[in-house]
């Protein structure tokens, strides 16, 4: 009897991936539950794996196919002799020692979890996954291979050094050409689209960060012993965003159609850059979290995001997306839309500047902070006002306790 492996369904307007890599070749036995094949998709890449045991018997998508949801990737046979694999022949005496060696090369968990992909890298870094450290509590790629690193002699460690780059001639010139990522294509068409569909503009304006920056000073300390996380610049502008956003529901909107949804639920998503391109992993209900809340979910979403275990439901909806160009320096910046998001708020760097204050000049920690807006539901009046709000809040954050 065989059985067709197909792509299984990829979440919401995901319909096409890419096979990434096959983890199994074609007339190898596999066991029910094992992981086949890589696959690569505009959000994460996911492992699809055997429903049964059997013998991959077809491919028929080779490493680099873009493939549609619900096609056939292979097709599985049930073995010839009945069984779920072939039963293995005990080892000679001559191969004994060889047993030895496989065996102690195998993973093992001892009741540790960790993804099918952290123990194929463990297995081939021979690297015992009960001894890797996971902040996660799930053992991932990268958990494996930092605890490989400095387990590498040193001999190998320069071998795995990246090789001078060759020196080029006078007058040599050479090109590289290397196909987008599935992530990266969408990236590229999903931002000129919204710069196609919709009336996007940007509006600026600057905060003086002096009073956040100084209750985070004073409670830093007692805020960690209570909650186990230290308090971030990021928690503050969500707060002041669903503040902002409850007095423009507008911004909190979307079109479909001829009509405008307003959303009464307020799922903030925060962009993060990751190793495959931007992704933008979303807050549910962050009206209804503290400052605690909010900070353990951005960090919990930006570590998933490095280390690549975002599920398809981290990456669904949100109603609004703050991007803060900040963290890699940017004093100033024009964010794009997230369609069919009609407002995206943008953080820059925070950075000492003279300012008037009472007619005396002073030197304040400032930071420019940009909405970029859809000017079809949203006008410039609320757009400006809306700023001024987020400013409002983050200048004395009193408000926000008051308002929430």
């Amino acid at each position: 009897m065989s059985t067709n492996i197909v792509v299984p369904e990829l979440g919401e307007s995901v319909v096409e991936a890419r096979v990434a890599k096959w983890l199994k070749k074609q007339g190898d036995s596999v066991n029910a539950g094992e992981p086949l094949v890589e696959l690569e998709t505009e959000k994460i890449d996911l492992e699809v794996s055997a429903d049964r045991a059997g013998v991959l018997a077809n491919i028929k998508h080779q490493a680099g196919a873009d493939v549609k949801v619900g096609e056939v990737l292979a097709v599985l046979e049930e073995s010839t002799n009945g069984a779920a694999a072939k039963t293995p022949e005990p080892p000679k005496a001559a191969d004994a020692p060889k047993a030895e060696t496989a065996k102690a090369a195998a993973p093992t968990t001892n009741g540790k979890k960790a993804t099918p992909t952290a123990k194929n890298v463990a297995k081939a870094h021979d690297v015992k996954l009960e001894s890797v450290e996971s902040p996660s509590g799930r053992v991932t790629k990268q958990d494996v291979l930092k605890a490989a690193t400095p387990a590498a002699p040193p001999q190998q460690a320069k071998l795995q050094a990246p090789s001078p780059k060759p020196q080029v001639q006078s007058g040599e010139r050479s090109e590289r050409r290397e196909r987008m990522s599935k992530r990266r294509a969408t990236i590229a068409r999903r931002l000129v689209e919204a710069q196609h569909t919709a009336a996007m503009l940007t509006t600026f304006n600057e905060v003086d960060m002096s009073a956040v920056m100084q209750l985070r000073e004073r409670r830093k300390e007692a805020f960690t012993k209570k909650y186990g996380v230290g308090v971030g610049i990021a928690s503050f502008f969500v707060k002041a965003a669903i503040g902002a956003l409850k007095a423009f529901p507008q911004i909190n909107a979307e079109i479909q159609g001829d009509e405008i949804v307003f959303k009464n639920y307020y799922d903030i998503g925060m962009a993060v850059g990751a190793e495959g391109g931007l992704v933008v992993p979303v807050i549910r209900d962050a009206d209804r979290m503290n400052f605690a809340d909010i900070e353990l979910s951005i960090r919990d979403l930006a570590k998933r995001a490095q280390d690549g275990t975002l599920t398809l439901e981290d990456l669904k909806g949100g109603t609004f997306t703050i991007t803060n160009g900040g963290v890699f320096g940017s004093l100033m910046s024009t964010p794009i839309l997230n369609p069919p998001q009609v407002g995206i708020l943008g953080l820059h760097k925070i950075a000492d500047r003279a300012v008037a204050l009472n007619g005396q000049v002073v030197i304040r920690p400032m930071m420019y902070v940009a909405l970029s807006y859809d000017h079809r539901i949203v006008d410039g009046r609320e757009a400006v006002q809306f700023l001024v709000k987020i400013k409002d809040y983050i200048e004395d954050p009193a408000w926000m306790l008051l308002e929430s």
